[in-house]
């Protein structure tokens, strides 16, 4: 079965409640970007790549404290790329300070990332993810700045940032 048969077939059961309805599309339709091939590696693999840091947050859900992350002073032109397969997920452009202590952007690189709902704290939140590898990269929130309304608030451990002019990494394989 493959994973978008499984992800129909909970979409069109009874048992999902509507809520997650809208959350496990994206999950899908972003899972299966055109151009993006999904990269699977084991925790043991990804424990060996990434520090014990980015580690956690990309693949245990961890949040770094706030106002830590060199990053979330970083105000060049470049591109942000996940910090576990190097897949590019926002442009500088994008990015604005939120005040919030961590890195804020009002849009992603199209079809470069995939959601799904976080109760973790008792309440729905909408969780963002590198489509590629899975990484866990932060939240999205309804208090962005236009065009979009929307602030993807990222931990900064979980990015690299490479600057305008300077090429950027190949794909982890």
């Amino acid at each position: 079965m493959t994973r978008r048969k499984l992800l129909r077939g909970l979409l069109g059961a009874a048992a999902v409640p509507a809520a997650l309805a809208g959350p496990l599309r994206r999950l899908a339709s972003a899972a299966e970007s055109p151009g993006i091939s999904k990269l699977e590696k084991s925790k043991q693999e990804w424990r060996e790549l990434l520090s014990a840091e980015q580690y956690n947050v990309l693949f245990k859900e961890a949040t770094e404290r706030s106002f830590t992350s060199p990053l979330n002073d970083e105000k060049r032109a470049g591109t942000f790329i996940c910090a576990a397969c190097f897949l590019p997920l926002f442009e500088s452009k994008t990015k604005y300070d939120s005040g919030t202590g961590w890195p804020s952007f009002w849009a992603p690189i199209e079809d470069h990332l995939a959601t799904k709902t976080d109760f973790k704290i008792g309440y729905p939140r909408t969780e963002y993810h590198c489509a590629r590898c899975g990484g866990h990269q932060g939240h999205i929130f309804k208090d962005g700045p236009q065009p979009t309304g929307k602030r993807y608030c990222n931990n900064g451990v979980a990015l690299l940032f490479v600057p305008a002019g300077e090429p950027l990494p190949e794909l982890r394989p």
